[in-house]
């Protein structure tokens, strides 16, 4: 599954490297831990040149009461075993919380890392998974709109698809893995008009092996811890290991390592 990811807000970024239009107002900030129930930035197939903030948590227009389904298994109720040489049929577009949105409300989802842990112990040993290159990246979402018929209150929301272990996190022992999309892929996915037989080609685990893990701080468990400083990789003893990149900007935020030195995992104690 992929329950938590990170998202950098870089407005001349995603213009560049999305095509999409400046907002008039930047409603989403910097989260280096996107729980359930966070908003974050998707571009979607019924408005693909705009920057639109959703609820990560998606619930189908049809729902009684808000939900958050966070993951869409692409194998639907098939491959319960997560063979990883999986090549059944994709289930998903017959599951009735997704068969909708995987046919017509398409989203890409922008993010620059997410976390996982082993298949047993999961965030309560996190990594950090991210392009080794720094890039931005995308995940294949669905969307669907929901209202509330008690309040009014409209919510738009997502959830990222999932399929079998990629490269990164049979590494680290997780047996899922996030649809990450190729750039060439990206337009595609978003295109209104591909038949259902190629969209479900794209569902596939990402092949490289250009992702880095990094193990971080159980903190990243809590959903409440949002900061930079997550990003911070940790070794098997515990100890903080400095990037320099995180640490000058750690610096610059009131972070320094004195600070860090006296507790460098808060109240948590030590990881592993």
């Amino acid at each position: 599954m992929c329950g938590r990811f990170v998202q950098i807000i870089d407005i001349e970024l995603f213009v560049k490297r999305f095509g999409v239009k400046t907002p008039s107002q930047i409603s989403v900030k910097d989260n280096f831990n996107v729980s359930p129930g966070d908003f974050a930035y998707v571009i979607t197939n019924d408005k693909p040149d705009e920057l639109q903030a959703f609820k990560f948590g998606l619930t189908p227009h049809w729902a009684k009461k808000q939900m958050y389904l966070i993951n869409a298994r692409a194998e639907g109720d098939f491959n319960k075993e997560d063979d990883i040489n999986y090549t059944g049929e994709a289930g998903i577009t017959k599951k009735p919380a997704f068969r909708t949105a995987i046919k017509s409300g398409r989203c890409l989802v922008i993010a620059n890392g997410y976390y996982e842990g082993p298949a047993k112990e999961r965030l309560s040993k996190p990594y950090h998974l991210h392009k080794s290159s720094g890039e931005v990246f995308t995940f294949a979402g669905i969307w669907d709109t929901w209202a509330d018929n008690t309040t009014g209150e409209v919510v738009h929301s997502f959830s990222i698809i999932t399929t079998v272990a990629n490269v990164a996190t049979q590494v680290i022992g997780h047996h899922r893995s996030p649809v990450i999309l190729d750039k060439k892929d990206e337009q595609k996915w978003l295109d209104e008009s591909l038949p259902i037989e190629e969209v479900v080609q794209l569902l596939k685990p990402w092949p490289g092996d250009d992702f880095k893990a990094d193990p971080v701080s159980i903190r990243v468990k809590d959903p409440k811890n949002k900061g930079r400083d997550l990003l911070i990789p940790i070794d098997h003893a515990g100890t903080t290991e400095y990037d320099s990149s995180v640490k000058k900007d750690l610096k610059r935020e009131g972070m320094g390592r004195n600070r860090r030195k006296e507790d460098p995992l808060g109240k948590q104690g030590t990881l592993f």
